[in-house]
């Protein structure tokens, strides 16, 4: 819903305009003085200011500067008299969007407005894709290969063209908003906005406001409106993560929003109504959740429509080289350096350590292993004592499914190695087989057996 302050010490104007405007859906907000605007202009979500030119105190052109200061993009129709059009001609030059004369007619003005609001959203738009240019999230931002996140890839493709809500599954730092915004990017929403929340990190009041908005006065602190992330995610996405950690008494009204897309604000009795594609993770088993009454099941069940279950980094350990290359690209720069590699010895305890932070963990170590490092040559004394500490460890359980036959499971196994091998070498078999400590005829051989293409 677009918002709208209007502004004139006309008090008759006031409640012409907001009789009219209001008629055409929009929240209309008003003010007899242009001081008082200023406050609101800063601390409210405004869509429009529509001012008087000649006011008591600070005029509409003195309003228009200040406003341009605090918020430059937001558009600014001025009313003036027919004797004051020079006024009005002034005003465009400062960058009033347009300018009404009064008396005005409510066709020509109600045209004026919908053009001012269509432009302030081409405007943000077009700020929210220039933002998103260099992080456009079309898988790029996604690094692997192994089969896991080749699934993982194919379910991005299944559900990024449903409206249905997703809930992703899986631990901390394995990169669940980075799917999300996947969904949302290869969806037909991707030129909406993508709107996300956390809904561990603030207090049941906090959150309530933030999902739903407030009025002004709605509780202490609450000194202007401001539209929450439902609101604001219209005709896009809303990114719900660790939604397990929503307490019990928001998850009814997150129910009722999501059965009926509409809402009210906080302290607000005026009906929202939005269109918005609900995302939601949790890196808590919400089954679990469920049974023991602390998640309700029918919520759970509507965020459930569809489910993308993220793995573990360990679980993925072939990306690791496709990884760790990325995350050089982004910190060698930073370090100075414009080549980094790492030894032989660090290659073997990444792939030793068991990964509990996953993705994120990796990245932290790579940014440090890069910072650490001389001559641009990380060494294990660059990594973290767990690192360097851990031993290796094989979990049959973790990789081989039970029941598998032995000649199966060794087949696995022994792919996984050449895949592994591969990645680390950058695909040159030579090196590869090398590692292995085979001949390369046989990785050959044994790339054609298990169809590896590189």
């Amino acid at each position: 819903m677009d918002t709208i302050l209007i502004v004139d010490d006309e008090k008759n104007y006031l409640l012409v305009l907001e009789a009219l405007l209001g008629s055409e859906g929009y929240e209309i907000l008003t003010c007899d003085n242009a001081k008082e605007s200023l406050r609101l202009i800063r601390e409210s979500d405004l869509d429009l200011v529509i001012t008087d030119m000649k006011m008591h105190g600070m005029n509409g052109i003195e309003l228009l500067e200040e406003c341009k200061k605090v918020k430059p993009h937001l558009p600014v129709i001025m009313m003036t008299a027919y004797g004051t059009i020079e006024l009005a001609v002034e005003a465009m030059k400062k960058q009033a969007h347009d300018y009404i004369t009064k008396p005005f007619q409510n066709e020509e003005l109600k045209l004026t407005v919908k053009k001012a609001l269509k432009n302030y959203r081409l405007v943000k738009e077009n700020q929210r894709l220039s933002e998103a240019l260099l992080d456009r999230y079309r898988y790029g931002n996604i690094i692997g290969k192994s089969k896991p996140m080749l699934e993982i890839f194919d379910s991005i493709d299944k559900v990024a063209q449903s409206k249905a809500s997703v809930l992703l599954t899986g631990h901390s730092g394995t990169g669940k908003e980075l799917i999300a915004k996947a969904i949302h990017y290869n969806s037909p929403r991707k030129d909406r906005p993508f709107i996300s929340i956390n809904c561990g990190a603030l207090t049941e009041t906090l959150l309530e406001s933030e999902l739903f908005g407030h009025e002004r006065g709605a509780f202490t602190g609450a000194v202007a409106m401001k539209k929450g992330r439902f609101e604001l995610a219209d005709e896009g996405t809303l990114f719900l993560d660790e939604i397990g950690d929503m307490p019990p008494s928001l998850q009814v009204k997150l129910l009722r929003v999501l059965q009926e897309m509409e809402f009210e604000r906080v302290g607000g009795t005026k009906t929202i109504k939005v269109d918005v594609r609900v995302l939601s993770a949790s890196n808590r088993n919400i089954k679990e959740d469920v049974a023991s009454g602390t998640f309700r099941e029918d919520l759970f069940y509507r965020l459930n429509v569809m489910n993308i279950k993220v793995p573990l980094l360990r679980e993925r350990i072939d990306d690791i080289p496709l990884l760790v290359k990325h995350f050089i690209e982004k910190y060698k720069e930073d370090a100075g350096e414009n080549k980094i590699e790492l030894s032989p010895e660090v290659w073997k305890m990444l792939y030793n350590y068991s990964w509990p932070g996953n993705v994120r963990e990796l990245e932290n170590v790579i940014e440090r292993a890069v910072v650490l490092s001389s001559e641009g040559l990380v060494t294990p004394e660059d990594l973290p004592e767990e690192l360097v500490g851990a031993k290796i460890e094989f979990d049959v359980e973790r990789f081989i499914p039970p029941g598998v036959p032995l000649p199966k499971a060794l087949e696995q196994i022994e792919e996984k190695l050449i895949r592994r091998a591969l990645a680390q070498c950058n695909n040159v078999q030579s090196h590869a087989s090398d590692m292995l400590g085979i001949k390369k005829n046989l990785i050959q051989h044994k790339m054609k057996k298990y169809g590896i293409v590189v």
